[in-house]
């Protein structure tokens, strides 16, 4: 009765904490997560204030959280969407693994590790957080933007590739033989490949099983299949997140729109409580040794995604103003690095890994939403200063150049959303 009494206090506690940093952070018009993870890091292991008994509640909370936000952006896409946007992205997905998983095997081998750490730590650089970016796009009004489709391409290949990349990575750490590593991938591989055939074949009969004119039902069908689909998912070694996302582009039409407006309570319920959870199992101690480090990885590493995310854009056809966008929002890192991490921790692969990739994750999961709604505003002002011609008193006014109206219509375009 005690511990139940306690629970309810502590959960009461966090929920209440963070509807108030979520008021301030919009009083001030920008986005609450960093408040969010700071809390957590704060009343988390070597905090403040530790917490003890809702640790687990929050920790299924944290699951769920991640699951939501990947289902709400599927949503927002169908999966002939899905399809049209791979094939045409897949070269971004290239140069996105190029440019941001290099740099991290290069800190791993600059520090004196083995290469099987440089293949963790290339991971935990690679991947952006789908659910931070998710979370940013929503608190941003960015979600109808024409960059989007390019970021949540980006996204899903990156959440597709690790369905290859942690069978790989969990062989090499368990020290398994080709044969058995092998398997581990096959069955992944094809565990992804039917899923995603099963989203974009039957996506009208699945939303035609799911649509009900009862709100309660519509919910609890969407939500529970959502949570088995990413369950098995998880289970077969593929990413719960990447089933999540595909259940939500299999839903369409009036499914779709009706699903999105029941579930946006409790995708911001528990993303909250996402990123408190990944506040409160970082001590605080462990960061100082290796800040240096982590800090000079995370400056290279949001160059690199800004240069990808731009790169993709502008291939896409997009402006300037959208590129600078696409490349900003894609800096944080998260959820998928912290999981990569873990596993090399556990094996006990190198004791100085985790730290580092838990102070190098928290750098960018504080700096990611600011990066997503400051650096085209800035890319775009130093752009116009460089670009802007020195003053000549001897120039004549008719041959001065002509306004750039062209141009700036073109740019709005970006922030139109679709109807």
């Amino acid at each position: 009765m005690h511990s139940s009494a306690v629970f309810l206090i502590e959960f009461g506690a966090i929920i209440l904490g963070l509807g108030l940093l979520g008021r301030f952070a919009a009083r001030f018009q920008f986005s609450p997560i960093p408040l969010y993870l700071l809390a957590g890091l704060a009343f988390g292991e070597g905090g403040l204030l530790p917490l003890g008994t809702s640790e687990e509640f929050v920790a299924i909370g944290a699951e769920i959280g991640v699951i939501l936000l990947l289902l709400m952006l599927g949503l927002e896409y169908t999966a002939s969407d899905l399809v049209s946007n791979l094939k045409t992205q897949y070269p971004a997905g290239l140069v996105d693994a190029a440019l941001n998983a290099l740099p991290g095997a290069a800190m791993a081998v600059l520090l004196g590790w083995g290469p099987v750490a440089a293949v963790v730590l290339a991971g935990v650089t690679w991947i952006s957080s789908s659910g931070v970016i998710a979370k940013v796009l929503g608190d941003l009004g960015r979600l109808g933007n024409r960059e989007t489709p390019v970021i949540l391409s980006i996204l899903v290949l990156e959440d597709l590739s690790m369905a290859v990349y942690l069978p790989i990575i969990t062989a090499l750490l368990a020290g398994a033989g080709l044969a058995a590593g092998s398997v581990t991938l096959a069955i992944a591989l094809g565990v992804a490949g039917l899923v995603l055939l099963l989203a974009v074949r039957y996506g009208r009969h699945i939303s035609r099983f799911v649509s009900s004119d009862d709100p309660e039902k519509l919910l609890l069908v969407v939500l529970g299949l959502t949570l088995l689909v990413a369950g098995i998912a998880q289970q077969l070694q593929v990413s719960a997140a990447v089933g999540a996302f595909l259940v939500g582009i299999a839903l369409s039409g009036e499914v779709a729109e009706g699903a999105h407006n029941l579930l946006a309570p409790l995708r911001d319920l528990f993303a909250a409580v996402f990123f408190v959870f990944f506040g409160l199992h970082t001590d605080p101690a462990s960061i100082p040794p290796v800040l240096l480090p982590a800090l000079a990885l995370a400056v290279v590493t949001a160059l690199t995604k800004i240069a990808t995310g731009y790169w993709a854009a502008k291939r896409a056809g997009i402006s300037a103003k959208g590129r600078w966008r696409a490349g900003g929002t894609l800096v944080a890192r998260g959820e998928f690095s912290i999981v990569i991490a873990g596993l090399a921790v556990t094996a006990g692969i190198e004791p100085s890994l985790g730290p580092l990739a838990t102070a190098y994750v928290l750098i960018l999961v504080i700096v990611g939403p600011l990066t997503a709604r400051f650096t085209e505003p800035v890319a775009m002002r130093l752009t116009a200063r460089l670009g802007k011609p020195a003053p000549t008193a001897h120039v004549p006014a008719a041959r001065e150049a002509p306004p750039a109206e062209p141009l700036a219509a073109v740019d709005d375009q970006d922030t139109v959303g679709r109807s």
